[in-house]
């Protein structure tokens, strides 16, 4: 080996001891299978407690079925309550951090970017903020979302807000302040926004309610509606995915 060869090979050396000593090389690489590898386990939940802030004093940890399955891309932070067979996509925030509690029903799917977050429900003196809570069989919610639901890509559940059963909340589109019935459609970017949607009714691409009576006067689903069987489509779809990755 000549001279060159040499510097060469010590440099190399010196460069992958360095880079090892400064954490540049991946964790893990080069261990013994079994080997702990200082590092690897401190890795940031996606799934943390509420924090303490002036109106809520009790950090609540979500609580979540475990045959829902919570992408690592996800995140589900405070009183949460996640049902059985959820399926929570990459970059979705379930954020109960300043309304709480946020519920989502058996067999929803979260798709990917949706957010679930809601109003502040109790105020700094510790008394409940009434006009920001929803009342489901005796219980409040800042977002109560029923089952069966979709909440497809992009789409905002802000509360005070419920969803009812087997309602399909397209891409995009916006619920606050707002009540949504059972078997209902909104689709891609349409918006309710301080209403109450009744049951079997859709709100077509686009559209934005605003006004009890734009929301009397929807149109009802009937068989011949273009998405009356989406929901059922798109359910089955994620329930099967939960169930899939969580056997991975």
């Amino acid at each position: 080996m000549n001279f060159n060869k040499k510097v060469f090979t010590v440099l190399i050396l010196v460069l992958v001891l360095a880079l090892a000593g400064s954490g540049c090389v991946s964790q893990g690489e080069g261990a013994e299978e079994g080997e702990h590898v200082e590092g690897a386990d401190e890795e940031a939940s996606n799934i943390w407690a509420n924090p303490v802030t002036p109106w809520n004093p009790v950090p609540t940890e979500p609580t979540i079925d475990s045959t829902a399955y919570i992408h690592p891309q996800a995140s589900v932070i405070g009183d949460a309550t996640i049902g059985a067979r959820v399926m929570v996509s990459p970059f979705a925030s379930v954020r109960s951090d300043e309304g709480m509690p946020i519920f989502v029903g058996d067999e929803c799917n979260i798709q990917d970017g949706a957010v679930l977050h809601a109003l502040e429900t109790i105020d700094e003196e510790g008394e409940p903020v009434e006009s920001h809570i929803i009342e489901v069989n005796g219980e409040e919610y800042a977002v109560y979302v029923g089952e069966r639901v979709s909440i497809a890509h992009q789409a905002q559940i802000h509360g005070p807000a419920y969803v009812g059963n087997d309602t399909f909340v397209g891409m995009q589109a916006l619920v606050f302040n707002a009540k949504v019935g059972n078997d209902c459609v909104l689709e891609p970017t349409s918006a309710v926004i301080g209403v109450t949607v009744p049951d079997g009714r859709y709100v077509s691409a686009g559209t934005v309610v605003t006004s009890q009576a734009e929301a009397d006067a929807l149109p009802e689903i009937t068989a011949d509606y273009g998405y009356k069987h989406t929901n059922e489509a798109v359910v089955y779809v994620n329930v099967h995915l939960a169930d899939g990755y969580n056997a991975m």
